[in-house]
């Protein structure tokens, strides 16, 4: 076909836009990413990011050993099931490869090295391999139930079995499956079921101490077991004992790392010299007082209601942490403080095998590109991961924010947030450097963005001291002239008639005004204001209606508009209809139980009495909440004291006044009382849980007619 003269101009034009797109595009956009990477913040908001991390090449398929018909040749011998992986400070790749009881080296290409069997002494179902500066490798041999340390030729050089020692108990089984040195030749060794923790030898084998072990969760079904059962009872109930360390790895300024898979919390572990974990503290993001961080993260529940289970981790040149799911086949990464940063899956139930897709992660490592290698167990293979550009530039903003350097982390933080407008530690970054410049008010809004309380009040703290600052002088001149005012009208009206006349003042008399300021006699002397409401009739069902309006709107207005520093749930935008039927729907279940309890058990007050009690006691919601709220948007958490004094204070104001309401009303004494109270609770919990299965049965039972009605018009 001829192209005309006149197209050929346009066409050759478009054909070259359309080359120089091409190479302008970024490499990460060209690549086909078969899983999908996400991160979740604070709230455990599900948030989609581009691709960290892209897989490049599959390694360990070409190995080959000699015959053993005829050792001159070479025959193929892929890996079978391989549980450790190790790659030293050369990039050079060691395999534990325990089905074939061997370690097999791959140089930082891919290209097989050679096989290291330890012919004087040979493996049994290695899992573990650890590399130190020397080059002398350390095999966590654990078919043999040792540890050996071998040359750089892969001689032996000493093994190290079961301690002899008095600190060991009997029962304790050395079954090896990770090992790691430290720089003074100190093992850290991971065994199977070892619940006391890592076994800590020094370089001759002999016994230092159990390192870094897991604390065993006690619920509160097992205080109660403690104080009600017997000796003899208790002694006969299963113990409970914490996890057992899965794997182990140290980073390159001594931190020892560990994770466990049997436990909910704490998975992850970064260890310093004296045991103590670094990552116990809150996260950056967290909106939850929790005290020990939850690693391992889903995308979804499991259907299956599977929980993550991280059985190995690897720390990069940069501090990040980077661990496997060996049961959901997530990948997660958290930098140097725990704070995650990505996690990533994709499709493994296909039946074909893709780059990318690990479908049993048995062990992962890092080489110094902060490249990721993970084992497959199924596929026997290693897949390599490296960094895309938008991995890369979160680890290069994130890396001067974890060093300080704030300023100079805003630029790259700023592109990554041009990238993903909801990625929260770009959010974070940005919020910290504009603290760091002095910019509060820009600080404040990044903080509240990314739902972080405490920086959000640290900004809020700097803004109100300017505040103070700029209009201090003004404040003080207002109260100065506010008290003497005060003080020359008290002496000026002391004897006047105004005063005398608003002393004397003749009080209202309609019913509903004396109900409602009954509230406060209420306040003053509950037992007895309660029983006048039961036999003088100084409550009503207009002033209940309108004290339980009052308490209503001043709970939603709590709810809702208490500050974000006291209160992380308005980030979430809280719905107020919610509420609303959230308060309702406790004040009904406890009026309905309270009265069929002190029906039952004795009590003299009438259903009317109930009402009417339990509304005026929610009076201190009005009193304290609507002015909490108020004095919350001014306040810090350098003033939470104060704060969580006023909360509790209106709780258990509310608590004491429902007491009395109970006692007064029906004639009980404290015991009485008090029984009253716990059974109405129970009831309460009772009566939810019918509802909620008669809801759920009627649901049912309308898809059971439906069913047959379908099956009756169909025939």
């Amino acid at each position: 076909m001829v192209v005309k003269k006149r197209w050929r101009r346009p066409l050759f034009l478009l054909l070259a836009i359309a080359m120089l797109a091409s190479t302008m595009l970024p490499m990460t956009a060209l690549a086909y990413v078969p899983y999908d990477t996400n991160y979740k913040d604070g709230y455990d908001q599900l948030i989609w990011t581009q691709s960290a991390y892209t897989p490049v090449e599959v390694m360990g398929r070409e190995i080959y050993a000699p015959d053993p018909k005829d050792p001159s040749k070479q025959v193929f011998s892929p890996l079978v099931q391989p549980k450790g992986i190790f790659i030293d400070e050369k990039d050079n790749i060691y395999i534990a490869d325990t089905g074939n009881n061997r370690i097999v080296q791959l140089d930082p290409q891919g290209t097989f090295v050679r096989i290291i069997d330890v012919k004087e002494s040979p493996l049994k179902k290695p899992e573990g391999v650890f590399v130190d500066k020397k080059g002398e490798i350390y095999v966590a041999d654990t078919g043999n139930k040792r540890v050996l340390r071998l040359d750089n030729n892969g001689k032996l050089i000493r093994e190290f079995k079961r301690p002899d020692t008095k600190f060991l108990p009997e029962s304790f089984k050395y079954d090896p499956i990770k090992v790691a040195v430290d720089k003074r030749g100190f093992l850290y060794i991971a065994t199977l079921g070892g619940y006391q923790g890592l076994l800590q030898l020094d370089p001759e084998g002999n016994f230092q101490s159990f390192f870094g072990a897991n604390k065993t969760d006690f619920s509160v079904m097992d205080a109660l077991k403690r104080l009600l059962y017997t000796r003899e009872m208790y002694l006969r109930e299963i113990s409970k004992l914490p996890g057992s360390v899965s794997s182990v790895t140290i980073d390159q300024s001594g931190f020892i790392y560990t994770v466990t898979k049997e436990v909910e919390s704490g998975q992850i572990k970064k260890l310093n010299i004296a045991g103590k974990d670094l990552l116990a503290t809150k996260n950056d993001a967290s909106a939850t007082d929790e005290k020990i961080k939850n690693f391992g993260e889903v995308r979804f529940p499991s259907k299956d209601k599977l929980t993550p289970k991280l059985n190995d981790l690897t720390v990069d040149r940069n501090g990040n942490i980077t661990a496997i799911d060996s049961t959901l086949k997530y990948v997660n990464q958290y930098d140097a403080n725990g704070n995650l940063l990505f996690f990533w899956s994709g499709d493994t139930s296909a039946s074909s095998s893709k780059l990318g897709v690990v479908k049993t992660p048995s062990a992962i490592a890092s080489n110094s590109q902060n490249n990721l290698f993970i084992l497959d167990e199924e596929n026997n293979v290693v897949q390599v991961f490296r960094l895309s550009e938008f991995g890369e530039l979160v680890h290069k903003a994130n890396q001067m924010t974890q060093e300080g350097r704030y300023e100079e982390s805003e630029k790259p933080w700023k592109e990554v947030l041009r990238l993903n407008a909801y990625y929260t530690p770009a959010l974070l970054g940005l919020a910290k450097a504009a603290y760091k410049k002095g910019d509060y008010e820009e600080a404040e809004k990044l903080f509240y963005q990314a739902g972080q309380q405490e920086g959000y009040s640290d900004a809020f703290w700097q803004i109100r001291l300017v505040w103070f600052q700029k209009h201090f002088a003004l404040l003080m001149n207002i109260v100065i002239i506010a008290g003497l005012g005060f003080l020359i009208f008290e002496r000026v009206t002391r004897k006047s008639r105004f005063r005398q006349n608003w002393r004397n003042r003749r009080r209202s008399q309609i019913p509903i005004v004396v109900q409602l300021k009954h509230a406060f006699y209420i306040l003053k002397h509950p037992i007895d204001g309660f029983s006048a409401i039961r036999y003088e009739g100084k409550g009503g069902f207009a002033s209940s209606a309108i004290m339980l309006i009052l308490a209503l709107v001043s709970f939603c207005i709590y709810r809702a508009y208490t500050n974000f520093t006291f209160n992380a749930s308005v980030f979430l935008e809280i719905n107020l209809v919610t509420v609303f039927f959230q308060f309702m729907v406790l004040w009904i279940g406890w009026i309905v139980s309270n009265y069929l309890i002190s029906t039952i058990y004795r009590g003299e007050g009438r259903f009317r009495d109930v009402v009417f009690g339990s509304t005026y006691a929610l009076f201190p919601i009005v009193l304290v909440g609507l002015p909490l709220t108020l004095i919350s948007n001014v306040m810090t958490l350098s003033e939470a004291s104060i704060y969580t004094f006023l909360q509790y204070g209106m709780m258990i104001w509310v608590g004491l006044l429902i007491f009395w309401k109970v006692q007064s009303m029906q004639n009980y004494s404290v015991g009485e009382t008090i029984m009253n109270i716990f059974l109405s609770l129970v009831t309460m919990t009772l009566l939810g849980v019918l509802i909620f299965i008669t809801f759920g049965l009627s649901t049912e039972l309308k898809d059971f007619f439906y069913s047959i009605y379908q099956e009756v018009t169909i025939r």
